[in-house]
Order: structure tokens, then sequence, then C-alpha cells
């Protein structure tokens, strides 16, 4: 006599398999796999070329699109591979009921494999919601005090800890290229570099003014205080220079004595660099590095990028999305809130997912936020 159980758990897994292909054949088409399987083609035979390396910014290009998309496809590929073990898996469990004997081996494998194609899966449809142009690059990322004053400089330095502390959950390397002290507390303003894949991407996301409200700890009678600071994030590409044509007489460049929490090797004598372009008054700053040169060589790749960056939106409209809304850093403007008192909660005003645990979004689990306005973009576009 055939096990009820053992039937209920085949057709569940059953159910979820037949799902699962669906939605492998969606992702087929949205992320428009034949299209990239025919690109990689073209490019494999490219570099294979034995004059590939005379010009050799082509040939990282060529060779850096080359590795993304072989990655990329051969993650889909393995997800296919899985969902046809699982089938096999699937008709090995289907005769062993019909024989009359449950095999729960068969059937715990065919489980645990669904579950984790499902897992595969979403996060490939995550993943997709990252097909900007420059949504794999690194990310630029700049954090401005707005209103709140010492508070506000406070909570600048400590969104500063929450990305990083995001960054390093994703491993993610991040370089701190340039901060500027509040005056009595935290930081007037940081411009920091995420390197990862898609660190972009996922950064735009969380583009725009956060709010803070708290007991003020710098308030002697203990009120509550509303603070605010901004967030604007650049791709960092390796190809900017082409785009932009830096004249050195637009550019003023001044020295100045490196100071505050840089990093291990910030120098301490005047090798922190300060450009400022003026035919569009873009003003980039570095103190990070060992030397004054090494400041200047970075300063100089970040300003590349935002007038890079600036050119785009010139001459495309749909790059908007590249820069977003610069709304004032203070009230009414904000993107998301984050409340320690009189309660605790963080809430996105864009999409509305919220969470009690505010301890736990300050430590970097801010995915939840960053992947919910990354879906509701993709139903605006």
């Amino acid at each position: 006599m055939a096990d009820p159980k053992a039937e209920n758990a085949l057709r569940e897994a059953q159910a979820s398999l037949s799902v699962l292909e669906e939605r492998w054949n969606s992702a087929r088409d949205y992320l428009k796999i034949d299209e990239h399987r025919a690109r990689h083609a073209l490019l494999n035979e490219e570099a294979s070329s034995p004059d590939l390396w005379n010009d050799q910014d082509h040939a990282r290009a060529v060779t850096t699109e080359l590795g993304r998309l072989t990655s990329e496809l051969e993650a889909f590929d393995q997800l296919r591979r899985s969902l046809d073990d699982c089938a096999v898996l699937s008709d090995f469990s289907t005769e062993s009921l019909g024989s009359g004997e449950a095999d729960w081996t068969l059937l715990d494998e065919l489980r645990a494999n669904v579950a984790a194609v499902d897992d595969a899966l979403t996060a490939l449809e995550t993943q997709s919601l990252l097909s900007g142009p420059y949504d794999h690059n690194d990310a630029i990322a700049e954090l401005h005090a707005g209103a709140g004053g010492t508070d506000a400089q406070d909570w600048t330095e400590m969104l500063l800890r929450m990305y990083a502390r995001w960054a390093e959950r994703h491993g993610f390397g991040v370089e701190v290229d340039e901060i500027t002290e509040g005056q009595e507390a935290g930081l007037l303003s940081a411009t920091f570099i995420v390197k990862g894949p898609f660190a972009y991407g996922w950064l735009s996301a969380d583009r725009g003014v956060h709010r803070l409200v708290r007991i003020s700890p710098f308030d002697s009678q203990a009120r509550r205080q509303t603070s605010f600071a901004s967030l604007e994030v650049t791709p960092l590409l390796d190809d900017d220079a082409h785009e932009v044509d830096i004249d050195e007489k637009d550019l003023r460049i001044d020295t100045y004595r490196s100071s505050g929490a840089g990093g291990q090797h910030v120098n301490k004598t005047d090798s922190a660099i300060r450009i400022t372009h003026l035919p569009t008054g873009i003003v980039v700053s570095c103190q990070n590095e060992r030397s004054q040169h090494q400041n200047r060589a970075r300063a100089l790749q970040i300003l590349t990028a935002k007038l890079a960056e600036r050119a785009r939106e010139q001459r495309r409209a749909e790059m908007d999305a590249l820069s977003g809304d610069r709304s004032d850093n203070a009230w009414g403007s904000q993107i998301r809130s984050y409340v320690q008192a009189p309660y605790q909660l963080v809430k996105d005003h864009r999409t509305d997912v919220e969470t009690g645990n505010v301890d736990a979004v300050l430590d970097g689990d801010i995915d939840a936020f960053m992947e919910a306005e990354l879906r509701r973009q993709r139903t605006r576009s």
C-alpha cells in the first residue's frame, strides 16, 4: 500500500518543480539569454584574435565583458542542469511509490534540491533587477550632513558605518578617500569607493536623503532631534577618460593637511588634495593615499567619473537615473526614515518597506530596502 504522507510530499515537490520551470523560462526571456549567447560567441571570437592586445583599452573592455557574460551564462545553465536533476529524482520517486514502497531518501533529496533551485533562481531574479548599463560597476559614494547641526554630522558618520557594514556583508571592499570632520562630532562629509560586483547598481537604490529621529546625545535636556544626511552615488568606470577631456587650466588644485579617521595610512603632512573644476564648480578631495601624488591621481579619477556622469546626462535624457532626484537635504525630501524614539522603526517612503529592528539596519542589513526600490524602478520603466 502506498504511503499517503510520501504521496503528498511528492505532489508538493512536483508542483514546486513545475513553478520553477515556469520561472526559469521567464528568466530566459527577461535576461535576454539568447542575445547574450550570441554576444558571448562574438566576444569569444574577438578575444581569440592575435591582434586583440594591440589596443589595450579595447582588449580590457572585451575580456571584462566576456568574463561577465561567461559567469552569467554558466549560472543560468547550471540552473537548467539542476532542474533536470530534479526531474530525474521526481521520476525515480514516482516509480518508487508505484511499486508500493516509498523511498524517503529519494524524496528528501528531491525536496532539498527543489529548495536549492528555488533559492538560486530567486537570487538570479534579484540580480536581474541590476540590468542598467553601469550597474555592475564599482561605486563612488558621497555622504553629506544636512539639517540638524551636530546630530546630522553624527548621523552622517553612522551612515558611513552602515554602508561599510553592508559592503562587508557582501564581501565588497571599501576605500574611504576623503572625510571632513564635524565641528563637535561626526562628519560633515565623506567620500568612499565601494568595490564589488554590482556595487553601483545596489547603492544607487539608496541614493537620496536619509532622516534620523532620536533622543539627541548632544542635547543636555535629552530632547528628541530630527536630522538629515544625503547619499550620492556615481559609477566608477575604467574608460571615463575617453568620455571627458579635462583641461588643466580649468582646475584649481589645493593642498592641505590630512586629518581624521581616513585610515591608518593618512599622512599628517600637507598631502591631501582638493581639486575644483572651475567650469562646473565640482569639487573633489582625497586624503587617504600615502602621498600627494597618489591623492591627486585618485581625486582626478573621481572628478573624471563625475564629469563623465554629467556628460552622459546631457547627452541622453534617459540616463537621468544615474543622478537621481537631488532633493533638499532637510524636511520633506527623505527617502527613508530611521526612528529610534519614541518607537523603533525604519521605513522607506518610496516602497513602504519597514522593519522595527533599527539596530540590524544600522549594522548594514539593508538589502530588503534596496531590492524593493529596484523592483519599484522596474515597474516604472
